[in-house]
């Protein structure tokens, strides 16, 4: 597996978009080269800083951390690299790599959320709305000219929209939705109340999935691997979608 990584760690040095810093995102794919693994990861945060979220640009930063043995930080950055391109052929194959690497703990999907999970949320909201327009014309069309097959295409696309809504709330509700987040600290330990001491739920090796559910001061509450819940220092994870 390890050669795996080592063959697809520099597909993704290219340029991410014209709008980035390209000399500085250039730099730390040169950094990366020669194996100065910190330097590189200081320029392509650098270039996040600066509000750019290419695929590319995480996905490398995902294999600096990597190469540096920060699986939680390279994890979540292969994570962020899927969310913008959920069919990143690199990332898939380094996550794997590092979850193993980690011995990192997932969360399990819901059965709703892998019957939806062939298109993605952008894809399902988009058709959505092409339904719905489709849909209420046609149904307007059967109003004033009482045309059946208008009022069977309308009943027929506004059923699309239907299970298409049904899908965009399962997948902005799930485990791979806004509240999807990576755990960055090693052995963090979940527990049943805002406290050091009090009882411990799971402890999770860095790079686990959980989703946090709220928030109270330093800490974070979270839906946690094994269908568990708990309460989790702030700083210990952070959100795949920024």
């Amino acid at each position: 597996m390890k050669t795996v990584f080592g063959l697809a760690i520099f597909l993704a040095a290219v340029s991410i978009g014209a709008a980035q810093p390209a000399g500085q995102f250039a730099k730390a794919n040169q950094e990366f080269a020669a194996g100065d693994f910190k330097a590189a990861i200081a320029d392509y945060e650098e270039v996040v800083r600066a509000g750019q979220d290419a695929p590319n640009l995480f996905y490398n930063l995902g294999n600096a951390y990597f190469r540096q043995r920060d699986f939680g930080r390279a994890i979540l950055n292969y994570e962020r690299a899927l969310a913008l391109d959920p069919r990143h052929p690199e990332a898939q194959a380094n996550l794997r790599i590092a979850r193993d690497e980690a011995r990192a703990l997932e969360l399990i999907p819901a059965r709703a959320e892998r019957w939806f999970s062939f298109a993605t949320l952008n894809q399902y909201a988009l058709t959505a709305t092409i339904a719905f327009w489709i849909g209420a014309f046609a149904l307007l069309v059967f109003i004033f000219n009482r045309r059946r097959a208008a009022l069977v295409l309308s009943i027929l696309l506004l059923s699309i929209l239907a299970i298409a809504l049904a899908a965009v709330y399962q997948l902005a509700s799930g485990k791979n939705g806004e509240q999807l987040a990576v755990v960055i600290a090693d052995n963090t330990e979940a527990r049943l109340a805002t406290a050091d001491t009090a009882g411990r739920v799971l402890t999770l090796p860095s790079g686990s999935e959980i989703q946090i559910l709220s928030r109270r001061g330093d800490w974070i509450y979270a839906a946690l691997p094994n269908d568990l819940r708990g309460w989790m220092p702030a700083n210990s994870a952070e959100q795949v979608r920024m």
